[in-house]
């Protein structure tokens, strides 16, 4: 795509707004009525609402900006806004599932009945090595990077597909969303730092029922603390991390969608980017105590699921 076509005005364009800006829309609706229903217990709903009301008005003029002039251009601002804001609604979901009782309890039991262990406590025991633990870190970090990279190839060698795969990854996003605030388990980082490596390595589980509404502290990741990836891991943990979204891991499962986005073109170059992070992925989630093995797999179906089920419903809604 040549940056002059970038400007030139679409002759068909879209009246309204996009199919995963309706989406976004939905789940701030959706949101806000969960907030009316535990807003005694929610720790900043005023500073929720407000955060909510500028989206919109984001969203809204991101629009009005496209119908006055429509163009390629303004489509790829949409979009990349809608992603940015993905970034902001993550530590959201914490604000709503903190006020409903912690179940990491359940997992962890899950886990040690499937697996006969805990996969994350001893997967960086048993792999101590520093190189290993900077694959590891450079996989979980890969995460953003990735999405970008394959929605800029649709957008710049296929891009009638563009829409569809924002679509089908935005949608994605949220779904994810959705499950986080309903079912509220933090993850190993948090969970075994709340009850104590002690006990998980025992075998005990206690429930910590409204533990996290008050408390945030995680582990540390584990590998070479020297490491340039692993003080990246770092940043993006503290700029962003909460007790959240342990269930499924959205990094394996929105990772899986990109990994079938990126075969979807047949791009050799494309597929060669994402499959050595898609595999990193796939182990980093357990290795760095984000999520138990069962979270992982759990991602890998649902991507696979969502991948296919929202690829299908595109043509119903475009």
């Amino acid at each position: 795509m040549k940056v002059s076509e970038l400007l030139i005005r679409e002759r068909k364009p879209a009246r309204g707004l996009l199919a995963f800006e309706w989406v976004a829309i939905g789940y701030l609706v959706l949101t806000v009525v969960m907030m009316a229903l535990v807003w005694d217990r929610l720790a900043s709903p005023a500073e929720m609402l407000k955060g909510r009301a500028q989206f919109l008005l984001l969203t809204l003029a991101c629009w009005g900006l496209y119908y006055l002039w429509p163009c390629r251009l303004m489509v790829l601002v949409r979009v990349l806004v809608q992603m940015a804001f993905l970034g902001w609604w993550y530590p959201d979901t914490y604000e709503l599932n903190r006020t409903l009782p912690n179940l990491d309890h359940v997992f962890a039991g899950w886990e040690q009945s499937l697996f006969g262990c805990q996969p994350s406590l001893l997967f960086s025991q048993r792999v101590p090595y520093a190189w290993f633990s900077e694959l590891m870190c450079m996989g979980y970090v890969s995460y953003f990077p990735l999405m970008v990279i394959t929605l800029l190839y649709y957008y710049a060698k296929r891009y009638q597909e563009f829409l569809q795969s924002a679509f089908v990854l935005l949608a994605a996003f949220f779904v994810y969303y959705v499950v986080f605030v309903l079912v509220p388990v933090t993850g190993p980082q948090f969970y075994y730092l709340a009850v104590g490596t002690e006990r998980i390595a025992a075998g005990v589980f206690p429930d910590v029922g409204d533990w996290f509404l008050t408390h945030s502290e995680r582990m540390a990741a584990p590998g070479w603390a020297d490491g340039f990836f692993y003080h990246l891991l770092d940043l993006t943990h503290d700029a962003g991390e909460r007790p959240t979204a342990a269930f499924p891991s959205s990094h394996v499962g929105i990772t899986t969608v990109i990994m079938l986005l990126a075969l979807r073109t047949r791009s050799r170059g494309l597929i060669l980017t994402v499959l050595p992070f898609y595999v990193l992925m796939c182990f980093s989630t357990v290795y760095i105590y984000a999520h138990y093995a069962i979270d992982a797999i759990a991602g890998l179906l649902t991507g696979v699921l969502l991948y296919f089920s929202l690829k299908a419903l595109w043509p119903r809604i475009s």
